[in-house]
């Protein structure tokens, strides 16, 4: 039996938890403090260690260095009531597992929670190139488990966006991310997309490169962009042939969130733009 550890005495954050993970294969254990945490991993492996969201996350940064220290492979989620873009880029440096600032989804934590019960042995798969909250470079593994953790972070980082600019850049960025990872990786967690995720006074850009020789936007028929005008649900029957998952949208649903999305020669790199209103 696994056992998580939750730096939390929130009965109603104990009873959520308990409503995901599966009580044959997990137990929970609580503490009130991150001092009473450390001393716990020190002495006891966990699986799995969520902070508690009354702490701040630059507390909950030290104790995932001191968890690391102490236990190199033990998982950590941050849960934190108090949060700067600095300590999100602190959290990716020091190998969190995840991180999510209030108030947040429950439903966005328990898919992370689930991703981190079910996955493999810690192995993150997120590399920070370079870090700071306005210009953030990573190599992320060609897996949708470490996308969805990628994508998590990068919510954070954007938290002080408004609400409609935000969801507009993080669901164009995860067409692209996707599309990265499925079609220039091939989901081959032997290879690596290139991120760089930038934020001038004016405008956000995320960059993202595939592993794979590229394509040409003409000449992809799995994808709406290349639908003929008379036949705008073309693709839908191709990728069907193909024996692919349906969809097809994204690239097109990604051009019409943000204001420009431009590739490069080879068609293996997308630049997204948005430009911030204030």
């Amino acid at each position: 039996m696994e056992t998580l550890l939750l730096v939390d005495d929130d009965p109603e954050l104990q009873g959520s938890l308990r409503r995901i993970l599966k009580s044959s294969e997990w137990e929970i254990e609580s503490v009130p403090s991150n001092a009473g945490a450390l001393s716990r991993v020190q002495s006891k492996s966990y699986a799995l260690v969520i902070t508690g969201a009354t702490t701040s996350g630059q507390d909950d940064v030290e104790l995932l260095r001191e968890i690391r220290l102490a236990r190199p492979h033990t998982k950590v989620i941050i849960l934190t009531g108090k949060s700067t873009p600095e300590d999100v880029v602190a959290a990716i440096r020091e190998h969190a597992f995840s991180y999510f600032s209030k108030p947040f989804s429950f439903d966005s934590l328990a898919a992370i929670v689930n991703i981190a019960v079910e996955g493999p042995s810690w192995d993150d798969g997120i590399e920070l190139l370079s870090g700071k909250p306005s210009w953030i470079s990573l190599q992320v593994r060609c897996n949708l488990s470490t996308a969805e953790r990628l994508l998590q972070f990068i919510r954070e980082i954007k938290a002080d966006m408004p609400a409609d600019e935000r969801e507009a850049v993080g669901s164009a960025f995860r067409e692209l991310l996707m599309n990265a990872i499925e079609h220039g990786g091939h989901l081959d967690p032997e290879q690596y997309v290139e991120i760089s995720y930038i934020r001038a006074k004016h405008a956000v850009l995320c960059r993202v490169k595939d592993p794979g020789p590229g394509f040409s936007q003409q000449e992809l028929p799995q994808s709406a962009l290349s639908n003929p005008p008379e036949d705008p649900l073309f693709h839908t029957r191709h990728r069907e042939a193909l024996g692919l998952r349906p969809g097809g949208f994204g690239l097109l649903l990604a051009q019409k969130l943000v204001d420009e999305v431009t590739y490069n020669q080879q068609g293996n790199e997308a630049l997204l733009i948005k430009y911030l209103r204030h």
